[in-house]
């Protein structure tokens, strides 16, 4: 399985220099959304680029029979809206905050010409996208290859790679999703997903409490947490 799928947060404000966060500050504006409010939505002619400053969005698409996709969450740090400003077409994706979320908001055009002044910065933005290319080819390919069980154990490393968490010796997903949105992540129905979540409780590999997943399976402990520190391989496991 590809390391692809354990990025950590691609924190482009961290990476800036003062003079360049400074740069970057003056171009941009901050704005805030509530919970569930959309930043931009599918179809509109939206042309900003978005850094997060605080909070979670969600990046998700809809299929042709209106089903969502969720793509990926960007947190703080990380940057948005830049796939589809590369022509005139429409948005192809939605920007919805998780939670209560700022973002610093920069008109395409000031972003391209803070691009040219900063070339290494641009390196970084062609790091990100074809990151995400691959992320997303790697999606597509489980579709096709693995069952859901597998799908979903997938899933569960990629979150640990934002969200594990280990308190008193237990090693935990600190991010609380419902069982639709992780269906959404992994194309399957949330009635599918559901079965297959608790098909793992069953055999010891997980147990839910509280709405957190834990996970009780010693080996898949051991490579998750091996995984945060060091990049496990976890392509045996699959």
């Amino acid at each position: 399985m590809s390391d692809l799928w354990f990025l950590p947060p691609f924190d482009f404000l961290g990476r800036l220099s003062p003079d360049d966060r400074a740069a970057l500050d003056a171009i941009g504006h901050t704005h805030t959304f509530a919970r569930r409010a959309f930043i931009f939505q599918s179809g509109s002619q939206d042309d900003k680029v978005y850094f997060l400053i605080d909070g979670r969005v969600k990046i998700a698409q809809l299929s042709a029979a209106g089903k969502e996709m969720i793509l990926w969450f960007c947190f703080p740090g990380e940057m948005f809206g830049i796939a589809d400003l590369a022509g005139d077409e429409p948005r192809q994706v939605s920007a919805q905050a998780y939670v209560p979320t700022t973002v610093k908001v920069i008109d395409h055009g000031e972003f391209r010409n803070f691009l040219v002044r900063h070339p290494q910065f641009s390196l970084h933005v062609i790091e990100l996208l074809c990151c995400r290319l691959r992320v997303l080819g790697d999606t597509l390919l489980n579709l096709s290859r693995d069952n859901v069980t597998t799908r979903v154990l997938k899933l569960l490393a990629r979150l640990s790679a934002r969200y594990g968490k280990l308190e008193d010796s237990t090693y935990f997903l600190d991010v609380r999703l419902t069982h639709q949105e992780m269906a959404d992540m992994i194309g399957a129905s949330r009635q599918t997903f559901t079965t297959a979540l608790n098909q793992l409780a069953r055999q010891g590999t997980i147990h839910v409490r509280n709405k957190y997943i834990h996970i009780d399976d010693p080996e898949l402990r051991k490579d998750l947490l091996e995984l945060n520190t060091a990049g496990a391989d976890l392509s045996r496991r699959f």
